[in-house]
């Protein structure tokens, strides 16, 4: 095993921008920031750009308080690479979406309160406001009566139902988001509870009406990673306090486009 900072910096895309580490940190913090400790549960993941498994935060730390201390590198079996902690015991459910999904290079899974209450109410997302525009198509439910994600063949399982998708509940447990990097993952993750808890306050006024229910292509503008981007930006100028530029380095927006 060496050490994570022999590591850290090398083999690295043009998007990157941080180590490994630190991008999983400044994940970390947003997460605590938005309510999704619970209270030190959860992990965010990262896909070694060397192809030798996956960064991601060990147990024993609420996301408020991870440092660079707290992330390691463990293969797709889940043996340590690098960092002193043991992996969590969900690393499975990490790993086996990173193989399955060529596409994803960050995973997040956390415990929610919305997102928890509304996937056990057995009601499905509906698609009515921003937050929710990049689930349009559905969040697939992972029904299973497990607790702990913890085997490869139960992260596979989880793999297989998340398909394609951007999101999962994991009914009775929590979420689990992917993206093209550490920022869309988290976001994604930010933006379901944020659309759970839309959808909660809808029901409890009378419900979502039969029209909102089938929102068509009217939330298109929101599926791009260019749309997170703009708002995980805004999150991590308020980890460093008002008025900050922070460290979120992906100011303008790829695609030009100023957002609603």
């Amino acid at each position: 095993m060496v050490a994570i900072d022999e590591l850290s910096s090398t083999g690295m895309t043009a998007q990157d921008t941080r180590s490994p580490a630190g991008d999983i940190v400044t994940g970390c913090r947003v997460l605590g920031s938005a309510d999704h400790g619970d209270p030190v549960w959860g992990h965010v993941s990262r896909r070694d750009q060397g192809g030798r498994g996956a960064w991601l935060k060990a147990g024993g730390r609420g996301f408020d308080e991870v440092a660079e201390d707290d992330i390691i590198l463990i293969d797709f079996e889940g043996s340590p690479l690098a960092g002193s902690l043991s992996p969590p015991f969900e690393y499975p459910l990490h790993t086996e979406i990173l193989r399955a999904r060529a596409d994803v290079d960050s995973v997040v899974h956390c415990h929610p309160p919305c997102a928890i209450a509304l996937a056990a109410s057995g009601r499905p997302l509906h698609a009515f406001s921003n937050s929710a525009g990049m689930f349009a198509a559905g969040v697939p439910r992972f029904e299973r009566a497990v607790g702990l994600i913890n085997t490869a063949e139960l992260g596979a399982a989880v793999a297989e139902c998340l398909g394609s998708s951007r999101a999962l509940f994991l009914v009775g447990h929590g979420i689990v988001t992917v993206g093209s990097s550490v920022a869309t993952a988290v976001m994604n993750a930010v933006l379901l509870e944020r659309a759970c808890r839309l959808q909660i306050l809808a029901t409890a006024a009378g419900g979502v009406t039969a029209a909102m229910q089938q929102p068509g292509k009217r939330y298109a503008h929101a599926e791009s990673d260019a749309y997170l981007l703009r708002s995980w930006d805004y999150l991590v100028r308020h980890l460093h306090g008002p008025g900050s530029h922070g460290n979120g380095s992906h100011a303008t927006a790829s695609d030009g486009s100023s957002g609603d």
